[in-house]
C-alpha cells in the first residue's frame, strides 16, 4: 500500500472513530457541559478529517493540527493517569491511543511540492 493511500485510510479511520463519538456527546449533553464540549470538538475534526480524506495533499494544514492536537490531548491525559492509580488503565489507553492517531498523521503526512512554496510567495 502506497503512503498517500495509508493516509487516506488513517484519515478515515480517525475521522469516523470520532464521529462515532456523537453518541456520547448526546449523553453527556446534559451533564457534563466540559467533556460535551471537547467530544462536540471531536466529532466535527471527524466530519473534517474524512473530507479532507479526498484530496490530502490541499489539506496539510488539517492533518497537522488533526495530529498536534492529538498529542496535546494524550500529554495532558498522563498527567491525570499518574495522579489517580484507579483511573490510570483507561487514561494511559487514551494517551496510546492518541499518541498513535498522531505518529501515524504526522508519518504520513504529504510532503510539500518544491513548486508551493514559490506560488505562496507570489500569492
Amino acid at each position: 500500500m502506497n503512503r498517500k493511500r495509508a493516509l487516506k485510510v488513517v484519515m478515515v479511520l480517525v475521522g469516523l472513530l470520532f464521529l462515532a463519538l456523537i453518541y456520547p456527546l448526546t449523553m453527556f449533553l446534559w451533564s457534563e457541559a466540559a467533556l460535551a464540549m471537547m467530544l462536540s470538538l471531536y466529532v466535527t475534526l471527524g466530519i473534517f478529517l474524512l473530507i479532507a480524506a479526498r484530496n490530502p495533499s490541499a489539506n496539510r494544514s488539517l492533518i497537522a493540527f488533526a495530529a498536534w492536537s492529538s498529542f496535546a490531548h494524550g500529554a495532558v491525559m498522563a498527567v491525570p493517569a499518574f495522579q489517580h492509580a484507579r483511573e490510570r488503565g483507561p487514561l494511559l489507553f487514551g494517551v496510546a491511543l492518541f499518541g498513535i492517531i498522531g505518529v501515524a498523521l504526522i508519518v504520513l503526512a504529504p510532503t510539500k511540492q518544491p513548486g508551493e512554496r514559490a506560488s505562496a510567495a507570489g500569492a
